[in-house]
Order: C-alpha cells, then structure tokens, then sequence
C-alpha cells in the first residue's frame, strides 16, 4: 500500500467521523450509562463529547500530513565489487494495542499504526465497547470505500482471560504488542508476550520548585499539571527546595491555589509543619503511586540532586520539571533525571504527540527500547536490509 493510499483512507475515515457524529455520542451515551458509579478519572478517559471528535478528525489530517514512514533509506552503501547495501524502514506487521476505557486511541492510535503500514489489532475495554465497535466499524468502511482489506484494523471483543490466552500463545500472529492500561495488564504482558513490547507506562510524574524559582510561575505550572486528573502526563508530586525564601508563605499560597481548584493536599511530617491544611502522610510507598485523582502530594528537599534522586527512584520514568531562573541548574537537572521527557519552566502536559509535532500518539513509551516518549508513526517501523547484486560471491 503506497503512501496516497494510506493518506486517502486516513482522509474517508475522517470525513465518516464528521458524518457519524451523533451515532459516536449515542454509542458512547450507552457506554457511560452502563458503568453509572465510574470513578471521575475513568469518566473523564471514557467520555466522548463534541471536543473529543473534533480531536479524533483533527488527528486524522495532521497524520495523513506526515511523510510516510516507510522505505526510508537508512544506510546505504556500494562496495567496491559494485554490491549494493540499503537499509530502509519496514512496517513491524501486525501490531495489537491493549487499551481501557479510550475510545479515541481506537482512532488516534490505530491511524499512528497504520500510517506506518502495519495491520493493527485493537482490545479496548468492555466498558466502551459500543464506541470502540463504531469506530471500527467506521474504520472498515474508509478501508474498503479505498479497496483496501477491511481486516487491516480488527476489534477483538474478548474476555480477559481470552486476551491472556492470546498473549500466552500469539493465535493472531502479532508482531508487537503496546499494552496501555493498569502495571497488572503490563507485568503480565511483559512476563507472558514472545513478541517484542512497547510499555506505555504510568505517569506519576515530579515538579521541582527550586529556590531560584519564580514562584508564581511555579503555582501555573503545578495547577496546570493538575488540568485532568486522568492522563498519564499529570502532575502527582511536588518537591519543593527547603531553601526557598519565605517558604512557609509560599507553600501555603501553593495550597491556597490547589484547593480553589478541588485538588486535595497531602504532604509528608515536615511539609505538614508548615501548613495545618496539609494531610499528612508519611508511607513512602505513596511516592511511588500514580493518583489518577485530584490529589496532590508536597515534599521538601535540599536541592536538586535530592529532587533527582526522588524522582529517578519513584517516579514512572515519563516526565519531569524543574522550575528555576538558574539554567546551569536546569541543564543538569535535566540531563540527570531519568524520564522520557524533561522541562525547565513550563508544563508537563506538553508530553503529547500531538504537541511535540509528531502528530497522534500510539503510546508514551517509558522504555528505552527502541524508542522512548510520544510514539509516532515515524517510531513506528523497523530495518531492512535490501541487497542488491550481479552474480558476486565472497571469496
């Protein structure tokens, strides 16, 4: 499938989107009317409303935009017996994304697969099986409206126990899996797959107010990264510089910010000193705890090098801020955390295909093979080595 074609079902299946939009809110009423006593962070995953279309077509163009990320040339070389070596970018094959309660990754995702020539295998959550059955469905039809396999994206409506057969023995012949969803779904994954994994890992992801920082800008940026409490590029911690000036007014204008906006606040003993309407918790374990809710937890430090040892060993490796004027600071700051992607003043939210220009995201990858961040369809491919010859043999 050539690189006018891919781009003209990505085209079909956003012009069926924008036809079909009443028919994905019915869909998607029937799914949020049959999960009433969901949590807000699952509701805010599984919802889809006049925004969420919108992101889904918009998605659609900026991929079919790219330039197609198969049959670039990598390498390539002539010997001098005239032999000639290519190596180019080939699809994975097949790829099967585990995802929960996302309807849009059915769209968003599949479209970053796709673009990139693989045949993809979608396993949504039962608890949006209405809008993941339309969008597939949506999606076939844009497939054969351009005379192109409608079994190049496939819903699986299994049971779990029936998706872990199908990891354990790989019935459908998968090149790749992507899990995103509970570490459950992702240890199992990585223990049971005999295919390669990509882990789109949880967030759980730190803000360092050092002691040269502005802190009102350092007030934006947290709340900001508590903007939606259910994606994976949301803040959870904030280690604050015990060296800060005037701390204890500070931190207490930090916690005044969070609860106009509902955010609870909670803190360790020497964070709760410094302000009664702190909650004080002291398991460590909670460090480690990626809240998916609208909470909060404040820690103190000596400075940086503490900040990137909390967040090097308790964060999930996705993303990191550092808020300061000193960029001596910043720079070593972000060359030491180990996280996906690193910032100096400015919002965590940002981790997203989308904003980094890559277009739709398959997954943030918190791994380091073979990629790691916004998964685009320029990630999503593999090597080839193409050689062509006129009869030469090695001696």
């Amino acid at each position: 499938m050539n690189h006018k074609h891919k781009n003209s079902v990505l085209k079909s299946l956003s012009g069926l989107l924008r036809l079909q939009k009443e028919a994905i809110l019915k869909a998607n009423r029937s799914d949020m009317q049959a999960y009433p006593h969901m949590d807000d962070s699952m509701r805010d995953r599984l919802k889809v409303d006049d925004r969420k279309i919108e992101g889904m077509i918009r998605s659609l163009e900026e991929v079919a935009l790219q330039e197609d990320p198969q049959g670039r040339i990598l390498y390539e070389f002539v010997r001098e017996d005239g032999l000639k070596i290519v190596n180019r970018t080939v699809p994975f094959g097949t790829i099967l994304i585990i995802y929960e309660s996302r309807p849009d990754v059915t769209i968003e995702a599949a479209a970053t697969a796709f673009k990139a020539g693989n045949r993809i295998l979608l396993k949504g959550g039962k608890e949006s099986l209405h809008t993941n059955s339309l969008l597939t469905q949506l999606w076939q039809e844009a497939l054969t409206l351009n005379g192109v396999d409608p079994a190049f994206v496939t819903y699986l409506n299994l049971s779990r126990e029936e998706t872990r057969q199908l990891i354990r023995e790989n019935s459908h012949k998968v090149d790749l899996i992507i899990p995103r969803g509970g570490e459950g779904l992702i240890h199992f994954v990585q223990e049971n797959a005999s295919v390669p994994v990509i882990v789109s890992g949880r967030g759980n992801n730190f803000l360092y107010i050092d002691d040269e920082a502005d802190f009102e800008m350092a007030i934006r940026l947290v709340i900001n990264g508590k903007q939606r409490i259910s994606v994976c590029n949301a803040i959870d911690k904030v280690v604050i510089s015990r060296r800060l000036p005037a701390l204890e007014e500070k931190v207490n204008q930090l916690i005044t910010a969070l609860k106009e906006k509902e955010i609870d606040v909670w803190g360790d003993h020497g964070m709760a000193a410094l302000s009664h309407a702190i909650r004080e918790e002291n398991d460590p374990t909670t460090l480690c705890e990626e809240y998916l809710a609208p909470k909060l937890y404040l820690t103190l430090t000596d400075g940086p090098d503490e900040a990137i040892g909390l967040i090097n060993r308790y964060s999930g490796g996705h993303s990191a801020v550092i808020v300061t004027g000193n960029v001596a600071k910043a720079d070593h700051f972000m060359q030491e955390v180990d996280c996906a992607a690193v910032y100096h003043n400015a919002s965590s939210r940002f981790t997203d295909g989308g904003q980094f220009g890559v277009g739709g995201e398959i997954a943030i990858s918190t791994q380091k093979l073979h990629f790691r961040g916004p998964l685009g369809a320029q990630e999503l491919v593999t090597n080839k080595w193409f050689v062509y010859g006129e009869g030469q043999i090695r001696e």
